[in-house]
């Protein structure tokens, strides 16, 4: 066999693959980078030839049958591949004890994803009253999981990951934009005692509006791009993917879908890239209830507010940034949504945008870039520099 050049690349792409070992042949190169990639994942690069498995041969009528198999209403999309050994949190803080801070506090002490979980509000007894209640659930859970609440931002301090929802929530009539310079003094305030009391922690921002204010965190703490997230992505498809379910009359687990760009306005579903039952959207709608597909995405979390009247979403933003948690801690494999600092991708440079990315236990691995029509790419461009005359009007 010819000598192959074994990068980072690689070794991600054996992570997607549930793989714990990867083939190294006499003859390979590999580079820094790879090696260092696969100790971050828990990867052993061993050296081969390893012993192959028999082939599997499937004659054509067989394929045939599992093919028709596949577009019957009675097909069920396989269950999503999960790593064997994912990680256990240490410490997950969450500034903010609201509907999605608590909800948040809810799932990963359900799921005993950390050994410790810190809850922090400004509201005197908010976080410590939750926590509690949290606590007191592990008599029927059996949850691990300790919670502890309190006022000061200290209590971060040791975290692997802090979760960022403090802020004011959005009122009827209000888009996200016009929360930049309220919630921007908060970012500020939480961003200073993360880079004092936890400088390694992967933040994940959901405050509004959510690319403005993840900038904001990475100015602040002054981390590396790696080490701040933004959760949006993650929610604004999971809003695509139920109404391509409910226009198509199939489950939602039938559905694989993919929203990018900016948590707002310019929110960017992109259409190329999703599959009902493994097949493009125009095999089971039409481009009018496509259309109305995306804009229920876009206005997804506005239907919540003007029905609420008092606050925005916290349990689809809630299961969305534990999604996020999953693929951190390597419980879930592949790419997944999230808003990071651009550095030349998609043809972007040095703004916060929602995109396809790798993640794992140091935060972002590597932006992936996937091929986009003209369109969604022009689309992805405006919401970039739509960001920045937001930013720039703000200071």
């Amino acid at each position: 066999m010819p000598r192959r050049l074994i990068a980072a690349e690689h070794i991600i792409a054996a992570r997607d693959r549930a793989r714990r070992r990867v083939e190294i042949l006499p003859d390979d190169i590999v580079t820094t980078e790879a090696q260092e990639m696969a100790e971050r994942l828990g990867i052993r690069l061993e050296l081969g030839p390893f012993e192959r498995p028999a082939p599997v041969v499937t004659d054509g009528a067989t394929a045939a049958r599992r093919a028709l198999w596949r577009r019957s209403p009675r097909w069920v999309a396989p269950k999503q591949v999960t790593a064997r050994t994912p990680m256990r949190i240490g410490k997950l803080a969450l500034i903010g004890a609201g509907g999605v801070g608590t909800n948040i506090a809810h799932l990963a002490a359900n799921r005993d994803m950390a050994e410790q979980i810190s809850l922090i509000d400004i509201a005197p007894g908010l976080a410590e009253s939750t926590a509690l209640d949290l606590n007191h659930a592990a008599g029927v859970s059996r949850s691990r999981s300790r919670t502890e609440g309190g006022t000061h931002l200290s209590l971060v301090a040791g975290a692997d990951i802090v979760v960022v929802s403090a802020g004011r929530a959005r009122g009827p009539g209000m888009t996200r934009a016009d929360l930049i310079d309220i919630n921007q003094r908060i970012i500020h305030s939480t961003g200073s005692a993360i880079a004092t009391h936890a400088p390694q922690a992967i933040v994940i921002v959901i405050t509004n509006p959510l690319d403005e204010m993840t900038q904001a965190m990475l100015d602040v703490t002054g981390f590396p791009r790696q080490q701040v997230l933004g959760m949006a992505g993650t929610l604004d498809t999971s809003r695509f993917r139920t109404a391509l379910a409910l226009a198509a009359g199939v489950e939602v687990r039938d559905v694989e879908a993919l929203t990018l760009g900016s948590h707002g306005a310019e929110m960017a579903p992109i259409v190329s890239h999703s599959r009902i039952k493994g097949r493009p959207l125009d095999a089971w709608l039409n481009p009018e209830q496509i259309q109305q597909c995306v804009q229920a995405a876009i206005g997804g979390g506005g239907q919540v507010v003007q029905l609420k009247k008092t606050g925005s979403a916290t349990i689809a933003p809630a299961h969305a940034c534990i999604e996020v948690i999953d693929h951190i801690r390597s419980a879930r494999i592949g790419t997944v949504p999230v808003s990071v600092l651009l550095e030349g991708e998609y043809g972007i440079d040095d703004v916060v945008l929602g995109v396809p990315c790798h993640l794992g236990q140091s935060g972002l691995l590597v932006v992936e870039e996937l091929p986009l029509s003209a369109q969604e790419l022009s689309q992805l461009q405006q919401a970039a520099a739509a960001i920045k005359v937001r930013l720039g009007a703000a200071q």
